[in-house]
């Protein structure tokens, strides 16, 4: 077998950092959001967005409580331009939302930057440049110096120009784009000096933002740049400490929560994770990890599916039927063992009284993000009884005894193996009546009658079946009805489950009987019937599992 040519590659410096605090904290409020759908994830897309579609991304995003939004690179592209230039014109802004614009360190970018910010409440205007050691050598051929100078002169021309506005506020924020491949000291050195110009203060805020743009490395290193950073930046109750993790190793959330711990305030990311190479930080995902710990994220997640439908429509990029909290499966449990669990679990939920959730395989509850019960759990060749007796509880009020369970969850495996495909709830509750329900006309169940016979309460049941009149004596109905069939018939039968209830969907007032009888070879065969009339629910159920036991009796005669 061949080796991966991995001599090609080193690892990524670590920092020498034992001070480090962050592995004994807890994260206990939400971080200050903010998307980066309409720039970062737009410029990642095969078919970037148009101003329709930009817009409903925007409302989506206010709607759920987003306050940062970057809507765009307006120096990069006419379109970006226009859009933001129509948030302003036509007072699309809430009070509430500050809209955030990129640009480069290079002055005609951010004079054309703040031409399209004219009239705006308030901005954030996103200002970076790159400084990793990579960057610095192949594509700008400068050395620490020259690149520190871009980051100083860009902001100089920013403050000018904010200087210069009139009835609009500016935040700074910068970005020493590819920090994870930038020298620690070097970052600081850089952002320092970005900071001397802008001069932060209590009415004069800014944001330091630390990108991975490229992810490098594992999220502890992530999170030891981030708060030796954070401990050696200069007034640092005057910043905003941001983070802004690409998932190049799939590991851009645990990065993101673990720079919360480090000390960062601020997130950026997009819905779902869309972005370029592997994508942006999944803001849904990070925020409904908070809400399973208890903390509130501050986003509206409550109609996850909503949110589905206009990422996919926006980005024209499917999301993943598998992807955390979202995708259409992740409540989905198709393992035997699992749904027999949840459907445990789900039931002893409804008797706890605190409020707390604690369902096996469900961390979160789906009512909480919009989704019903019902497609919790559903049924293939992989399931088992717990998943079978689930679907027929929850959509058609048949409560299955074990035994019946484990009988319906055979006859179900079969068929979807045979067919290599899932049984729906219709399917399932199709073959459940096939094979094991019958009403009473059904049987052909004519006249009943019961009288006591001694003081000892056994029951003399006398009927027709079909064209047979039967008669038997027992301890009840259903004993005195496996006499009558034995004394007729022979052979050995015995009453070993009867059970009944009230059927929660379906007929008013209808019941159901469960039956099972053992046979003379041993096995344990059952029948189920249902009426409105209990006593005859239950002879229906002793002749259906009479019935199928017979049937299994002559076809393993057959088979000798």
């Amino acid at each position: 077998m061949p080796s991966m040519p991995s001599h090609k590659y080193q690892p990524d410096p670590t920092p020498d950092f034992p001070q480090r605090t962050w592995p004994s904290r807890r994260t206990t409020t939400a971080p200050t959001w903010c998307s980066v759908d309409l720039r970062d994830g737009n410029q990642a897309l095969v078919e970037p967005m148009g101003i329709a579609r930009k817009q409903r991304m925007f409302q989506a995003l206010v709607a759920m409580g987003f306050k940062e939004i970057e809507v765009g690179f307006p120096a990069a592209s006419q379109p970006d331009f226009d859009f933001v230039r129509a948030l302003i014109e036509e007072d699309a802004i809430p009070a509430d939302v500050t809209i955030q614009v990129l640009t480069q360190a290079r002055p005609e970018l951010i004079d054309r930057t703040f031409e399209a910010l004219v009239g705006a409440r308030r901005a954030i205007v996103h200002l970076y440049n790159s400084t990793s050691t990579l960057q610095r050598r192949v594509v700008f051929g400068l050395d620490c110096a020259g690149i520190r100078d871009i980051a100083v002169r860009g902001t100089e021309r920013v403050r000018a120009r904010a200087e210069a506005m009139t009835g609009t506020e500016i935040v700074l924020e910068y970005s020493p784009e590819s920090f994870t491949g930038t020298e620690l000291d070097y970052a600081l050195e850089v952002c320092t000096a970005v900071m001397d110009v802008w001069q932060p203060g209590p009415n004069r805020p800014i944001v330091i933002n630390l990108p991975a743009t490229v992810e490098m490395t594992t999220p502890n290193v992530y999170a030891d740049r981030i708060e030796w950073f954070s401990q050696r930046l200069p007034d640092r109750k005057h910043v905003v400490l941001s983070v802004h993790p690409h998932n190049d190793r799939g590991t851009a959330v645990a990065a993101a929560e673990l720079a919360l711990l480090a000390g960062a305030d601020r997130i950026e990311g997009t819905l779902f994770g869309n972005g370029e190479r592997t994508g942006n930080v999944d803001i849904v995902t990070l925020a409904l990890n908070l809400h399973t710990q208890g903390v509130d994220p501050g986003l509206d997640l409550s109609d996850i599916d909503a949110l589905v439908r206009t990422a996919e429509h926006c980005n024209r990029l499917p999301v993943h039927p598998r992807h955390p909290y979202a995708g259409e499966l992740v409540y989905t449990a198709f393992s035997g063992s699992h749904q027999d669990a949840i459907k445990k679990g789900l039931a002893a939920q409804r008797e706890r009284t605190d409020g707390v959730w604690e369902v096996p395989y469900l961390p979160i509850d789906p009512h909480d993000v919009g989704r019903s019960y019902e497609a919790v759990i559903r049924v293939n060749s992989q399931s088992g009884k717990g998943g079978v007796a689930y679907l027929l509880e929850t959509d058609h009020g048949f409560v299955l005894p074990r035994g019946v369970a484990i009988e319906v969850s055979g006859v179900v495996q079969e068929h979807s193996e045979r067919a290599e495909a899932e049984v729906d709830s219709a399917t399932l509750h199709q073959m459940f009546q096939t094979h094991f329900v019958r009403t009473p006309s059904q049987l052909g169940l004519g006249e009943v009658a019961v009288r006591p016979v001694d003081q000892d309460r056994a029951v003399e049941l006398s009927l027709v079946w079909q064209t047979r009149a039967l008669r038997g004596v027992g301890s009840g109905p259903v004993e005195a009805l496996v006499n009558a069939l034995v004394d007729a018939d022979g052979g050995a039968l015995r009453v070993v489950h009867f059970s009944q209830h009230a059927l929660a969907v379906g007929a008013e007032a209808e019941a159901a009987a469960y039956v099972g009888l053992r046979g003379e070879d041993g096995r344990v065969v059952h029948g189920v019937g249902t009426d409105t009339n209990t006593l005859r629910a239950s002879l229906a159920a002793v002749l259906v599992a009479y019935e199928r036991a017979q049937q299994m009796l002559g076809a393993a005669r057959a088979a000798e």
